[in-house]
This record gives structure tokens, C-alpha cells and sequence, in this order.
């Protein structure tokens, strides 16, 4: 079970608090896990977020050939895509930043064959967020980066 403590959210132009999170033994959630299961919680840490925040969560874990979305999510009038990334230092740069124009151009593909899947128009509103957390730390970052084709 997660206790959260703070928020942070960054929006273009927005106010920014933090959020910290724990288990139940006041331990990080990084001890005495792999590295599979600290994504697995990562994600689950920000589904929770999401939905406290009035999110509708259609996906997690979205596979095609074209590669992977960790999080779907529907905030009106917006599809939500959502990269979960997690680090537990900064030894390598801030979590959201690992989010390249490679990663970037990826999920767009992953999105675009999901918009066709689900029969949905090139008018559909799409959103491409990224969530970083740095040890017990949640940083969300709506529109992340732009649609790209």
C-alpha cells in the first residue's frame, strides 16, 4: 500500500508541488526489488495518481509491434498517452528526460496504430504526458512533447 505525502505537477505554465510516496514499513519503494517490479510499481504509483486526479484508465501496458505505452488514459477531451519512467538517482539525469525524440517518436507510432485500432479519427484529441519519479517522488508532466509523425 502506497502513502502518498505530496504532490508535483508540472504543467506549461503551471504550479508545481510533490509528491512522496512509501510503503507501509516507511522503506523507498527501490529496496530489495528488480528493476521489472520497481517499473511494475512505478506505474502503479502514477494509475493511482491519475485516478485521484479524474482520469478514466483504459490501458496499462498497451503492446503492438510498434512498441509499448505504459498508461492509456482518457481526461476529457483528451486520450491521454502516458510514459512512465523511474529512476532512484540523478546520476544519469532527471527520469522525464530519458524520454528522448527517439522514445518520443516511438510512442507516437504506438499511439497512431492504437488511434486505428480503436477506430478512432485523426480528430481525436491526443495528449502525450510523461511521469517521472526520482526515488519517492512524482513529477507529471502534461503535454509532454508534441504529436509527431
Amino acid at each position: 500500500m502506497i502513502v502518498p505525502s505530496q504532490y508535483r505537477d508540472e504543467r506549461k505554465g503551471g504550479n508545481r508541488t510533490g509528491r512522496k510516496f512509501q510503503d507501509n514499513a516507511g522503506e523507498h519503494m527501490t529496496e530489495g526489488k528488480n528493476k521489472r517490479k520497481l517499473g511494475a510499481r512505478a506505474e502503479q504509483i502514477v494509475r493511482e495518481y491519475l485516478t485521484s486526479q479524474g482520469f478514466e484508465i483504459l490501458e496499462m501496458n498497451y503492446r503492438c509491434k510498434q512498441g509499448e505505452i505504459d498508461i492509456i488514459a482518457k481526461e476529457a477531451p483528451y486520450l491521454v498517452f502516458i510514459e512512465v519512467k523511474y529512476r532512484n538517482t540523478t546520476k544519469y539525469g532527471m527520469p522525464q528526460e530519458a524520454v528522448g525524440t527517439a522514445k518520443q517518436r516511438r510512442i507516437c507510432k504506438v499511439a497512431r496504430y492504437y488511434l486505428h485500432c480503436h477506430h478512432l479519427g485523426e480528430f481525436t484529441p491526443v495528449r502525450f504526458d510523461v511521469a517521472g519519479i526520482l526515488e519517492n517522488q512524482l513529477t507529471y508532466l502534461r503535454n509532454a512533447f508534441p504529436f509527431q509523425m
